[in-house]
């Protein structure tokens, strides 16, 4: 009895660890690499003032220009955006930027002329401030911002929680693999099938509606994520066909397996989102080529 309660204590924990480095892979995704936003601060007249640039957001969709918000730091400020497409020779455009008011509060905007899918654009502001004195914004490199076709939430919020969850439960299994294996046969099974439902099925939708392909990884292209989701998707394929349905007589070799599918998957994450996606070569539009073609993948 003390041995049982002892071994769900264990798996609870073992729960909680794995919850929690699920959230931190979510958080770190969200945090890293060129799709997250670009946050920083300015000073005028003695306040600080913080802003968040977006650089590939739900907001950007080809159809409308996307909106770049700084604050707006007194009478007297304004803004100035510049942009032009990204990889060009094309000089910087320059547009003014309005004061308006958003949840309250007094921002400058500036409108980012719409793109084709896959376009990106190369941005940054100059802000007048109230006490005579021009600010780059931001001061160490600018920010590049992607468009893409709407993803309906019907396929993007499925696709999303089932990837997440299949981390969860991957991660259970490895932790399982290590300290308590009861139960990991299911749990590398319950992982694999939300890999392929999120990943290998979910996931190629989500690129078509976004960027008009549905698989853009190897052999078709460079694009990371997809090789990121592929490579862990075999890594439960070889776990599972492993490990079987029924438990053996010597599970060793299957925690390993399991182990390993989880590490894997763990290094995966460890990549930032959007690496080497989708991007319009705008030199093959420019000779004339239909947009919804010159799109590349594997550049950084």
């Amino acid at each position: 009895m003390a041995k049982k309660r002892s071994s769900g204590v264990a798996g609870k924990l073992l729960w909680a660890l794995a919850l929690l480095l699920m959230l931190s892979a979510a958080v770190y995704q969200r945090a890293t690499g060129p799709t997250y936003p670009m946050r920083g601060a300015f000073n005028a007249g003695g306040v600080e003032h913080t802003y968040r640039l977006i650089r590939s957001d739900l907001s950007i969709q080809t159809n409308a220009a996307a909106r770049a918000v700084i604050p707006d730091p007194g009478d007297g400020a304004a803004g100035t955006l510049f942009w032009k497409r990204y990889r060009t020779a094309d000089e910087f455009a320059a547009l003014p930027m309005t004061s308006e008011t958003e949840d309250g509060e007094r921002v400058l905007v500036g409108l980012v002329p719409a793109q084709p899918a896959a376009g990106k654009v190369e941005y940054y502001i100059e802000l007048f401030t109230p006490e005579g004195t021009t600010i780059e914004i931001p001061v160490a490199e600018h920010v590049v911002m992607r468009f893409k076709d709407d993803v309906p939430s019907t396929i993007l919020v499925p696709h999303i929680f089932m990837m997440f969850f299949s981390v969860l439960i991957g991660i259970r299994a490895g932790l399982g693999a290590l300290f308590a294996p009861q139960g990991i046969r299911q749990m590398a099974w319950t992982a694999l099938i939300g890999v392929t439902l999120g990943g290998m099925v979910l996931g190629p939708i989500v690129q078509k509606y976004a960027f008009g392909e549905y698989w853009t990884g190897f052999p078709n292209g460079g694009d990371w994520t997809d090789n990121k989701v592929l490579v862990l998707w075999l890594a439960w394929v070889v776990a599972c066909a492993v490990i079987g349905l029924k438990p053996k007589k010597k599970e060793g070799v299957s925690r390993a397996v399991v182990l390993v599918a989880s590490i894997v998957m763990s290094a995966a994450y460890v990549i930032p989102h959007s690496m080497g996606g989708s991007e319009l070569d705008y030199s093959q539009v420019d000779a004339g080529v239909d947009p919804a073609k010159a799109i590349e993948t594997g550049r950084q």
